[in-house]
């Protein structure tokens, strides 16, 4: 389990406090789906990076499984069992997916077990295991490597920040497959209706702050666009 309790992250700009999350509490449960949304600003890449280690929160704590981890490195937490998927994937010149694949298992796989990552995010495995990731892959299929390189990380809590960007629509359907059949924890960044709608548990964020937590049916009301006060005099 996850608990994250009075999480607080600021930065300083020209000598001003800016609060960008406020106050955070949250559990999350082993094996569920949990997806983050809200409109852009609102926190929730800032909250993604704060729990894998990449950037530390300014006050609060972090716990897994009953450990605190709030002070750990990105290396330990990984070590733990927690994975992350960014938002724009990365580029490995000279390794193959394949290579990359035996690293994130940590041993040499057959190609036959390869492939099945491949295959579960959508991927025709034959066209991608001895491809070099280079940037003459798409975003697209970067960014379902990138999950494929978690799947086989088999970590325990697994991160993904926006992992539809840039993902055809076929290949999105296979990814909603994803997070529905596998029995592990996940907490998901998105935007996206289908994804929201098999979560177990929405978080909706707004300025910093979580609005509210439910599921879809609780959160629709709350997930209305926001209206835009008109300037005085326009």
């Amino acid at each position: 389990m996850l608990e994250i309790k009075h999480l607080n992250y600021s930065v300083v700009e020209d000598g001003n406090t800016i609060d960008i999350l406020k106050d955070i509490n949250l559990k999350i449960d082993d094996k569920e789906l949990v997806v983050i949304t809200g409109q852009n600003g609102s926190g929730k890449s800032t909250l993604a990076k704060i729990l894998m280690g990449i950037i530390p929160a300014t006050s609060g704590k972090i716990f897994l499984n009953g450990k605190d981890i709030t002070d750990l490195s990105i290396t330990d937490r990984a070590r733990l069992g927690i994975a992350y998927a960014f938002q724009q994937p990365t580029v490995f010149k000279g390794l193959t997916v394949k290579d990359l694949i035996d690293i994130a298992t940590g041993d040499t796989n057959t190609v036959a077990s390869a492939c099945d990552y491949l295959s579960r995010v959508g991927l025709c495995a034959r066209e991608y295991i001895n491809r070099e990731v280079n940037s003459k892959l798409s975003g697209g299929e970067l960014k379902r490597i990138e999950l494929a390189l978690l799947l086989a990380r088999g970590a325990e809590l697994n991160i993904c920040d926006e992992p539809e960007a840039g993902i055809d629509l076929w290949s999105f359907d296979a990814l909603v497959n994803l997070f529905q059949n596998e029995k592990r924890t996940f907490v998901v960044i998105s935007h996206q209706r289908k994804l929201i709608e098999i979560a177990s548990k929405v978080i909706l964020m707004e300025k910093g702050k979580i609005k509210k937590v439910g599921t879809f049916g609780q959160m629709s009301e709350c997930m209305q666009p926001l209206a835009c006060d008109k300037l005085e005099g326009v």
